[in-house]
């Protein structure tokens, strides 16, 4: 029998690579079916999709199905939580087959990765990964009803050609309908993959295209959900379920005392009071434990637990009872001080600084983050007959089937997942606890529907958090101003104390995320990663850790600029050095997001081109009134390049405006541009309200926020007026990147950077607040 323990999957970051780094951490630890060889076995290192559990999937027959009306079913098997993958994996179906947009239609997977392939929704890159297996599996059912028709018409196959959902016979004109071919079709055998023949770009009729005139909107999901129709996890309703809320422990790591239910159990609508076990840490994605009230409404349940007396043993919760952010904060500023373990080390840093004609320093802050998802979690789990079924707005379907499994003592072929849309994800949706929960309590109630619902309350304070921040900076420039030593110093707690004894280092894949990889041309370089432990939950956000990396080192380079009496871009491109490509492992990373170092380099000219085009569109350069300014940042993450140029005012009550950002964005081919605009305009706001507002604080363990009236979220006001998104370098030669992730990270420097140009304000630490306020 398995365990869930044992089963665990990660999004973000492949198996390999994962415990490769806990392996330099010296925390190895998982169990059995964690390969612990593949560590530490270069030579047996796989990439990309072929790194990710169950690696991918190419067959025709597991995701396309054609009726005998003609009308083309597409499954899609990564989850939908407004990134529109429901809607771009399907254009590069219907594009390479050959259907009518308009007879084509959307099917969501069940957690299965045996059947599909790897479902992670995380780490931007399901485009990447599956762009090549989607469009094989669309060419390989083109060929078969091209075989199909051919056979019918009793001619060569190579004289019939699928044209848009039909297939011609091209000497004689004649045609026939998908539906028409699709049972015959799909008797022959799936062609081998060599075989194939995929469309050219200039037959591409969807992918790339902006601006496809069908009769159906293009986005799939986009009418239901402006409609109300759209179906989320808290949607689903089945007959004589029940509904549950959780009372859980207020310290990670706390455990029941005592509780008393009697005046719970009077509630009207009440039906049981149940306690869960919770978690031993390290806990993973399992429960933190707590006691659940279960009743005929949600109403009820919230007012049950309400009603309950409970006491709970926060000794048992060890250091984590003790946690101030505050204190924390500061003991991290003073550790950033002293040497770390060195991640990466070239030139003589001491003797570079030394010999500096100026020498800067500085500490950046940014503090714990909550996902504050629009749609908080929620679960519904029914067992009957030693099997269950699970409905979830879930980003790992097959992590919530594994842990289902292990909680109820089942085999995972018992557990089916259904996968909702999600109202938003940025990775809280990956770890599957609220799942597990509700498996938990349908076990209660055996043949009974039970919904585990959180309140907003419950998902801000029991999260998963952005891991806190101080990175310290020092420079070293010459009497031109030119950069001659950089040492760089981060500290955070790591996602790795969810799995095992706490590193207090960041792993490898932490550091990968914009921080091993600085990108400049520096003689003398030093970065190091001294300790920080962690206290609460610790989880990827989107972005996860080059946020921090980021909004450190762009922010910087402007400190150096200023202090070099240099335009700020002109000083960035001067450090960037000339166009050239990078091979990550030249420099000590080695995880490169999980892609081919090969394929996938640092690319420096991509670097530059990003800059060099956000700043001509947002008139880099010109004269602007007082109070106002222009601030620029760029990062390169999830294998994409991301500039950003931000146009603000600050008035002399400290009020803000941002009149526009300009956004370059390469991320290489592009599949559906009108969805990946629109991430990089959610990814500007969402990263406007981390610098301006977001942050979670703690005191004696226990997060101090509750509700969006302390756990601040952009609002319209704070929105740019207006967002340019510029896409450059859609081209064939270069790699697919990444789109859901890396457009946040640039965007909090470029806007600190961006009031410092308005006001002469340096923000260094986050959130900004009232630090405008004169």
């Amino acid at each position: 029998m398995s365990t869930y323990r044992d089963t665990l999957l990660l999004a973000n970051v492949s198996r390999r690579h994962f415990l490769k780094g806990l392996a330099a951490s010296g925390a190895l630890v998982l169990a059995a079916r964690w390969d612990l060889s593949l560590a530490q076995d270069e030579e047996e290192a796989s990439y990309g999709a072929d790194g990710m559990p169950h690696g991918w999937v190419d067959d025709p027959n597991v995701f396309i199905r054609i009726d005998e009306d003609g009308t083309v079913t597409v499954v899609n098997h990564r989850a939908e939580m407004g990134q529109g993958i429901r809607t771009s994996l399907v254009m590069v179906v219907a594009d390479e087959l050959g259907a009518d947009w308009d007879r084509v239609r959307v099917e969501q997977a069940i957690g299965h990765e045996e059947r599909y392939g790897n479902q992670d929704t995380d780490g931007s890159r399901s485009m990447r990964h599956w762009f090549d297996p989607m469009r094989r599996a669309a060419a390989a059912a083109r060929t078969m009803l091209e075989q199909a028709a051919a056979e019918q018409w009793e001619v060569p196959v190579e004289e019939c050609r699928a044209g848009v959902h039909v297939v011609i016979h091209a000497p004689s004109g004649r045609e026939l309908g998908l539906g028409a071919l699709a049972a015959a079709a799909s008797q022959l055998p799936v062609p081998e993959r060599d075989t194939l023949r995929l469309k050219s770009r200039d037959e591409w009729r969807y992918i790339g295209r902006e601006n496809v005139k069908t009769d159906r909107p293009l986005a799939i999901d986009g009418e239901d959900i402006v409609t109300g129709r759209a179906v989320y996890g808290a949607d689903v309703m089945l007959d004589d379920m029940l509904y549950a809320v959780i009372a859980r422990p207020p310290v990670y790591g706390a455990t029941l005392a005592s509780v008393d239910d009697s005046a719970a159990l009077e509630v009207p609508g009440v039906v049981r009071v149940v306690e869960i076990d919770g978690a031993v840490q390290p806990a993973g994605f399992a429960p933190l434990g707590g006691v659940a009230v279960v009743a005929e409404n949600t109403w009820a349940a919230i007012q049950g637990r309400d009603a309950l007396e409970i006491e709970w043993d926060t000794e048992s919760a060890g250091d984590n009872a003790g946690y101030d952010s505050t204190a924390y904060r500061e003991a991290l500023e003073e550790a950033a001080r002293s040497p770390g373990r060195v991640i990466r080390e070239q030139g003589d840093i001491e003797a570079a600084l030394a010999d500096a004609e100026t020498r800067l320093e500085a500490t950046y802050y940014m503090p714990h983050l909550a996902h504050a998802t629009m749609e908080p979690p929620a679960a519904l789990a029914r067992l009957a007959d030693g099997k269950a079924e699970i409905w979830a707005p879930v980003q790992s379907p097959q992590a919530a089937r594994d842990g289902v499994a292990g909680r109820l003592g089942l085999e995972p072929e018992d557990v089916t997942v259904n996968v909702t849309l999600l109202g938003g994800g940025f990775g809280r949706k990956s770890k599957p606890d609220f799942v597990l929960e509700a498996a938990s309590l349908a076990g209660e109630f055996e043949g009974r529907p039970v919904r585990v619902q959180w309140t907003r309350e419950d998902d801000i304070q029991h999260d998963y958090f952005h891991a806190v921040s101080v990175d310290r900076l020092e420079a070293g420039l010459d009497g031109d101003g030119k950069a001659l030593a950089w040492r760089h110093r981060t500290l955070s707690p790591s996602i790795g104390s969810l799995f095992g004894p706490d590193p207090k280092h960041k792993v490898d894949f932490e550091l990968g995320m914009g921080f091993t990889a600085t990108p400049f041309d520096i003689p003398a370089m030093s970065l190091e990663n001294p300790e920080a432990a962690a206290h609460v939950r610790i989880g990827w956000y989107r972005a996860v850790y080059n946020l921090p990396h980021a909004f450190a080192i762009q922010s910087f380079v402007a400190e150096m600029a200023e202090a070099a009496g240099r335009d700020h871009r002109d000083y960035l491109l001067e450090l960037l050095g000339p166009a050239r490509q990078i091979d990550p492992r030249e420099i000590n990373e080695g995880w490169n997001y999980g892609e081919d170092p090969e394929r996938y380099p640092v690319d420096i000219g991509r670097l530059r081109a990003v800059v060099e085009k956000a700043t001509e569109e947002a008139g880099w350069g010109r004269d602007l009134p007082e109070g106002r300014g222009l601030g620029l940042a760029v990062h390169h993450s999830f294998v994409s390049y991301t500039a950003v140029v931000f146009d603000v005012e600050v008035d002399g009550d400290g009020g803000l405006t941002i009149h526009s950002a300009d956004i370059a964005f390469d991320c290489g081919p592009q599949v559906n541009p009108e969805r990946i605009r629109a991430q990089m305009e959610g990814a500007c706001v969402m990263g406007i309200g981390n610098a301006l507002h977001s942050e979670i604080t703690v005191s004696e363990g226990r997060i101090e926020q509750d509700n969006f009236h302390q756990y601040l979220i952009p609002r319209m006001p704070q929105a740019p007026r207006v967002t340019r998104v510029h896409l450059i370098n859609d081209s064939s030669e270069a790699p697919m990147g990444g789109v859901g992730e890396p457009g946040v990270p640039p965007v909090t420097p470029a806007l600190c950077n961006a009031i410092f140009a308005a006001t002469g304000k340096r923000i260094r630490r986050l959130p900004i607040g009232d630090q405008l306020v004169s």
